[in-house]
C-alpha cells in the first residue's frame, strides 16, 4: 500500500503527515509495509525542507522532518498511490481536476480517517502562530491512527 499525503507547498502539513503516518506504522503496524510519501499542489518550495516550526513541533514529539524535500504532485503520482490524501477541500479540488477519471476515487481527504468530532480539514499553520503547528500534530496522529486501523481491518477482510 502506498500513500501520498498532500497539501499546498509540501513543507508543513503533508512532510508532518508522511513523518507521523511513516513513524505510527512502524510501531503499530508494520505487518502493512506501507509506503508514504507528500507532495505539494504548488511548486513553491520544491527542494525546500519542511518549516522550521513545524520540524521543531514535530521533533518535541518524537517525529523527524529533516531529511523530508518539498516537491510538487506529478501525473505519474495518480498510477503509482493507493490513496492520495489532501489535507483541505482547496488541495481535494486542485486533485480531482488534475487526476485521471480511474484515479479519482483514490483521491480523499485526510481527515476522514480522523474520529468524528474533528474538523474536516488540517488548517494551514504557516501565517499562524506556534499553537498552530500543535493543533495540525493533534489533527495528524488522530487521523494516522484512525487510517491505519482501516487499512488493518481492510488487510484482515483480504
Amino acid at each position: 500500500m502506498r500513500i501520498l499525503f498532500v497539501c499546498l507547498g509540501n513543507i508543513c502539513r503533508s512532510p508532518t503527515a508522511e513523518a507521523v503516518v511513516r513513524a505510527l506504522a512502524a510501531l503499530e503496524a508494520p505487518e502493512l509495509g506501507l509506503e508514504v510519501d507528500s507532495a505539494g499542489t504548488a511548486g513553491y518550495h520544491v527542494g525546500e525542507a519542511p518549516d522550521p516550526r513545524m520540524r521543531a513541533a514535530a521533533a518535541r514529539r518524537g517525529y523527524d522532518l529533516n531529511t523530508l524535500r518539498a516537491r510538487i504532485v506529478e501525473p505519474r503520482d495518480f498510477e503509482q498511490f493507493d490513496l492520495i490524501l489532501a489535507m483541505d477541500r482547496e488541495n481535494l479540488a486542485v486533485l480531482h481536476r488534475r487526476a485521471p477519471e480511474q484515479a479519482r476515487e483514490r483521491v480523499r481527504l485526510f481527515l476522514e480517517f480522523a474520529p468524528h468530532g474533528e474538523p474536516e480539514e488540517v488548517p494551514d499553520p504557516y501565517y499562524g502562530g506556534p499553537n498552530g503547528f500543535e493543533e495540525v500534530l493533534d489533527l495528524v496522529e488522530a487521523a494516522a491512527r484512525g487510517l491505519l486501523r482501516e487499512l488493518r481491518q481492510r488487510a484482515r477482510a483480504a
